[in-house]
């Protein structure tokens, strides 16, 4: 295994810790519950790690709070598409404000639609309408967007920033 792939895996792994640990907090906002963890490491991962990494972090952190009885089948879809539209606007267009977008519109949106037919079918959830979740996992999205806007722009006036994006990328 090359030294770059090991620090790709290496920061993934701490990345999908940081996600788990971080289901334990949530913050209850317009009847919603945010979670707002979950969504700061997606654009942590996307800018950083790329497309692939970014959902193999998503999904793998997506499993371990199913495991663990902290999150929900929903925690895929969002999680997931999220990571990657974030990822790929980065990739797109390399400023922040891209993954950002990226990551709201993906989860807020693509990924509350998909988790619908989820939780009609797999949940069992006969009251849910396609777009339900849509307000929910936009809080928490947002949240989590504007803390990653904290942790990045701090992050991004470092050298540290620098040589991880390119190390990484």
């Amino acid at each position: 295994m090359s030294r770059k792939a090991t620090r790709k895996l290496t920061l993934a792994g701490v990345l999908v810790a940081v996600a788990v640990v971080g289901s334990l907090f949530s913050v209850p906002i317009l009847g919603a519950k945010c979670s707002p963890v979950q969504h700061m490491v997606n654009v942590v991962a996307g800018v950083l790690l790329g497309p692939g990494y970014a959902v193999g972090m998503a999904f793998a952190a997506s499993v371990l709070r199913n495991l663990l009885g902290l999150g929900s089948v929903l925690a895929f879809p969002g999680s997931m598409i999220g990571a990657l539209l974030c990822a790929v606007a980065y990739r797109v267009c390399p400023k922040l404000p891209a993954a950002y977008a990226g990551e709201v519109f993906g989860t807020g949106v693509l990924g509350a639609l998909a988790s619908y037919p989820l939780a009609a079918l797999l949940m069992n959830n006969q009251t849910a309408a396609l777009f339900t979740f849509v307000p929910s996992f936009l809080v928490s999205t947002a949240v989590g967007g504007l803390v990653s806007v904290v942790v990045l722009s701090a992050l991004k006036r470092t050298p540290s920033f620098r040589q991880l994006e390119g190390t990484l990328r």
